[in-house]
């Protein structure tokens, strides 16, 4: 996909019920994703953030910065690709996410007219909840995929000597029963 701004599907967004702020709306959009909307025009990251927070951010390198932001707000749920084994995703997700909602598929993102791409993403997507609430909607939302609870557990909780260098996984992280 050589376009900074796929919209996500419509059915993926209603599924999750509403959201208070998109910090990085495409700044063209035929349909409103949330309340407020923050585009590249207003530089979102620099912007105060509230509420339920959707997070579609831009993929590539810059997506961690989001994600980052999303895990210090704590409340909100982001979609991106499934790259479980990428330092983004061991700083930002194992590590600080309330739960993951891996979804079933390939999605077709869509244009910023409102088509629905041609082609599926070329990846698979992950949900990701920061915050309790966001968890139970992911739980709950029926779209199809495997829930994986998550007990975040953040290395400045954690007095192991390994945690507090680079990030506690592994026998810190725990899956609910």
């Amino acid at each position: 996909m050589k376009n900074d701004e796929w919209l996500t599907p419509p059915h993926v967004l209603q599924a999750l019920g509403a959201f208070n702020l998109d910090p990085c709306a495409p700044v063209n959009r035929p349909w409103e994703m949330t309340e407020q909307h923050y585009t590249a025009h207003d530089n979102g990251l620099q912007k105060p953030w509230h509420g339920r927070v959707w997070l579609n951010p831009p993929y590539g390198l810059e997506a961690a910065q989001w994600l980052s932001r999303l895990a210090a707000h704590g409340a909100g749920t982001a979609l991106i690709f499934a790259r479980t084994e990428t330092e983004m995703f061991f700083e930002n997700v194992w590590s600080k996410a309330s739960a993951l909602l891996f979804l079933k598929g390939r999605l077709h993102f869509h244009h910023v007219d409102g088509t629905r791409a041609a082609a599926n993403g070329g990846a698979p997507s992950v949900l990701i909840a920061y915050g309790e609430m966001d968890a139970e909607i992911l739980k709950t939302c029926k779209l199809p995929g495997a829930f994986v609870p998550l007990i975040a557990h953040r290395a400045r909780d954690c007095q192991r000597p390994e945690c507090m260098s680079r990030g506690c996984f592994g026998h810190c992280m725990k899956v609910k029963t």
